[in-house]
């Protein structure tokens, strides 16, 4: 009788533990799966950065996002974004939370030691990315310069008003026999302008350069030493 007690204790010991691991997997089974949404607002530019003054991003994305279609370019420090005061890049992060998708705002900002104003209008995640997926899966395919990418540095060139803050792109290295060195622009020469652009970071410049339609002839306006010269040069493709 007592083997057969022993055996009875073993048994119910082992299904009440069998039940509390099984239970738990259970109700896990039966939860519901939580699918999160992406409210946030997108201006359609690489990433903040804090800087003096404000905020400031080294490129616009896409073409046709928010930014763009602004007149924004790399390199500007946005000090006010919708009536309030920027101070750093988690205070924008934290707008672009709470900034509805599909709001016009106004925008201030300094390029050059001037301070503009403009407006854009927020798009949502989805829009942004379907504008990043149709600019890389154009076809006529992304425009080709010449240069070593890597090797090109933002650098502060003479501006028309001493004491203000202009920059340019330094090309480093170029390569032979490619749109920029057939156009004639030089090592060591600064672009500040593409296609009608200002060029203030080198991922600006890239980003613009990629952008520029194969083939076709874009006027670079770069600075020499102290010379000034436009330069039409005809983009290759990649």
């Amino acid at each position: 009788m007592a083997w057969v007690f022993v055996g009875l204790l073993v048994f119910f010991i082992g299904a009440a533990a069998f039940t509390a691991i099984i239970n738990p997997i259970r109700n896990n089974a039966r939860a519901p799966i939580v699918k999160l949404s992406n409210n946030k607002a997108y201006v359609g530019v690489d990433g903040w950065e804090t800087t003096a003054n404000g905020v400031t991003f080294d490129s616009v994305d896409a073409p046709g996002g928010p930014a763009d279609k602004a007149g924004l370019v790399g390199g500007d420090v946005i000090t006010k974004f919708d009536g309030q005061d920027i101070h750093d890049e988690d205070q924008m992060g934290d707008l672009m939370e709470r900034t509805p998708i599909g709001k016009t705002v106004e925008v201030e900002y300094i390029r050059d030691g001037e301070r503009k104003k403009t407006q854009l209008t927020t798009v949502s995640y989805e829009d942004f990315r379907r504008l990043t997926r149709d600019f890389e899966r154009r076809p006529e395919g992304r425009g080709q310069f010449g240069y070593e990418d890597g090797d090109a540095e933002r650098v502060e060139v003479p501006g028309p008003v001493p004491g203000k803050n202009v920059y340019g792109v330094k090309l480093n290295s170029l390569l032979q026999s490619r749109p920029a060195d057939i156009a004639g622009i030089k090592e060591g020469d600064v672009v500040i302008e593409l296609d009608g652009v200002p060029i203030r970071t080198p991922e600006e410049f890239l980003m613009r350069v990629r952008r520029a339609l194969p083939y076709s002839t874009v006027k670079v306006v770069v600075m020499r030493g102290q010379e000034k010269l436009e330069i039409p040069v005809k983009m290759g493709k990649q």
